[in-house]
């Protein structure tokens, strides 16, 4: 486990970024040979529009990113947080860190983007698309991104996350974002089980749906456990669900202009 988390520690950012796209590409490539809808849509368009998000999330992480390494240093270093005063075994650790960051940078900003107003006009960006498939997990306004990482920042204080750890936790909530997000079909007896630990696809697009109560459940990226504790917890039959919000014109999704201007539309009409 140490040379496990060793090279976590000092994984180089081309591996980083390979895990990320690689992911993104399998899941791609699963969803085309076993889609849960078949959209009547042009693939490769609405791909380059959340691509474009993913490009202004990579350009962030790189120029702020820094930020969150230096708190995981300064943890490290000082013996800070919740992880450095325990003794554990790494795999207790790992197990934590990934639960409890899966609160602090997923489940924690999520459900606050969907409940205070100014925080919610920038999370309308990933629930405007009515065509949810794997690239949607990369469709986030740059200002949504600043909010999570602040939270991300918390996190690593309160639990001592160290580098590795770190870079551990961003690899496994990229690979569960798409996961979740790929429109692939997955049979309730499979999915369903899942969903008692993870988070399951058919779960994730619950909260893609286009109204509300569905749309505030299911906030958290990995573990099922959050949303099941604190009453978010939803499940439904996904054939039943409409992707998008029903405060916005669906034809807009693709519209790259009119999304990253949306935070700050005044004519848009929000219940939050």
């Amino acid at each position: 486990m140490n040379a496990f988390m060793n090279f976590w520690e000092h994984i180089a950012s081309w591996q980083r970024m390979a895990i990320l796209l690689g992911g993104m590409i399998f899941f791609w490539l699963v969803e085309g040979h076993y889609p849960l809808f078949t959209f009547s849509w042009k693939r490769y368009k609405h791909a380059g529009v959340n691509l474009v998000f993913l490009t202004t999330t990579v350009i962030l992480n790189i120029l702020l990113g820094s930020i969150t390494i230096l708190a995981c240093r300064w943890v490290t270093d000082n013996h800070f947080g919740l992880l450095n005063l325990f003794n554990l075994p790494v795999w207790a650790n790992i197990i934590i860190g990934l639960l409890f960051m899966d609160f602090f940078a997923q489940y924690a900003p999520h459900y606050l983007m969907h409940k205070v107003k100014f925080m919610w006009k920038f999370h309308m960006i990933h629930h405007s698309d009515t065509k949810v498939d794997v690239t949607t997990g990369t469709r986030h306004h740059p200002g949504e991104w600043i909010f999570r990482e602040c939270f991300t920042i918390i996190g690593v204080y309160v639990m001592g996350l160290s580098i590795g750890m770190y870079f551990l936790y961003r690899s496994v909530s990229a690979i569960f974002t798409h996961f979740n997000h790929a429109n692939i079909r997955v049979p309730l007896w499979l999915d369903k089980p899942i969903s008692w630990i993870f988070v399951s696809p058919n779960m994730h697009k619950v909260h893609h749906h286009y109204k509300r109560p569905f749309t505030d459940t299911n906030y958290a990226n990995i573990f099922s456990f959050w949303d099941r504790l604190f009453g978010t917890f939803a499940y439904t039959d996904p054939k039943q669900l409409k992707y998008g919000l029903d405060v916005l014109d669906g034809k807009t999704d693709e519209s790259l202009g009119y999304q990253l201007k949306l935070p700050f539309n005044k004519n848009i009409k929000t219940d939050y």
